[in-house]
Parts: structure tokens; C-alpha cells; sequence
């Protein structure tokens, strides 16, 4: 049985310590503008909202990928980028509908959530456990898409 991130954004206390591990994890610094998970506030439902690749199904990135530098892992299932194939382009940036992707203006590379291989460090120190890894199940995964559809649109709202 496989894997997944679930986000319960009701109980995310906005902290962002998850964007600092991320960014330490995958970058070596604290900058949360090279995290693979991004916590959008949303002022007017006081929420905070954890957005994290949902390792889509049909993955959208990938399909408008011009170099397919972007494809599932067939061992573990993740969507996965190969940076010797990525150009920037950034089209599959502009194609998440969960705005997931993000892009390292340096490297001039996109960037999404890899979980990790596995064991993602923002599960580990998400205190209120907005962010979790969990087997995936029917149970689960029906959560996890209501959930997804739920910050969908709040993402929409963000934009």
C-alpha cells in the first residue's frame, strides 16, 4: 500500500515551520521561498492553508511538460522531476491547479514537493498535525480529495 500527504489546513497554526525544514532539506538554507510546501494565509477565513503536491492521479504538470522532465516514479508512485531535463519553462507551474509547483529562481528550475523519498521532514515537525503521511486507503483517499477540492479553492481565492 502506498503513501500519501494529507493537509487538515483546520488545525495548520501558521507557522511555517514546515517551509523552513523543507527549504533546509532540499536547499541548505532557511528561505522559505525555496520550500516545496508553501502556508498561504487566508486573512478573511482566518485560515492557514498548507499546499503541497497532491502527486495528482493524472498529473497535469506532467502532461504539459515539453521535455517530459516531469513523470511518475513507478516504484514509489511519486511525480518527480528530472532536472537535467527541465528547461523552466514554468508551464507546468502555471498548469498546477493547486499552485504546488514552484520555481528556484537561481537555479532557474521548477520545484515541487519530492515527499522526501519517502519520510517528508514536514510531516516530522508539524506540531498540530496539519500535515500528515499516511497509508493510502478508499478512506483516505476520499478525504484526501475533499480536502484537495476544499483548498483548491482556496488557492483560487489566492490568486
Amino acid at each position: 500500500m502506498g503513501k500519501m500527504i494529507l493537509v487538515n489546513a483546520s488545525v495548520c497554526s501558521g507557522c511555517r515551520i514546515c517551509e523552513m525544514v523543507c527549504a533546509i532539506k532540499h536547499e541548505g538554507v532557511v528561505n522559505p521561498s525555496k520550500a516545496r510546501v508553501r502556508v498561504y494565509q487566508h486573512e478573511s477565513a482566518l485560515l492557514d492553508v498548507p499546499v503541497i503536491c497532491k502527486q495528482c492521479e493524472d498529473a497535469p504538470c506532467a502532461a504539459v511538460c515539453p521535455k517530459d522532465a516531469i513523470t511518475r516514479d513507478d516504484i514509489s508512485g511519486r511525480v518527480i522531476v528530472d532536472y537535467d531535463l527541465c528547461i523552466g519553462c514554468k508551464l507546468c507551474v502555471a498548469e498546477c491547479p493547486f499552485g504546488a509547483m514552484g520555481f528556484n529562481t537561481e537555479t532557474r528550475k521548477v520545484i515541487k514537493c519530492d515527499l522526501c523519498d519517502g519520510d517528508p521532514e514536514c510531516v516530522k515537525f508539524c506540531s498540530p498535525k496539519a500535515i500528515q503521511y499516511v497509508d493510502t486507503s478508499s478512506v483516505n483517499l476520499k478525504k484526501g480529495r475533499a480536502s484537495s477540492n476544499k483548498i483548491r479553492e482556496q488557492v483560487r481565492q489566492f490568486r
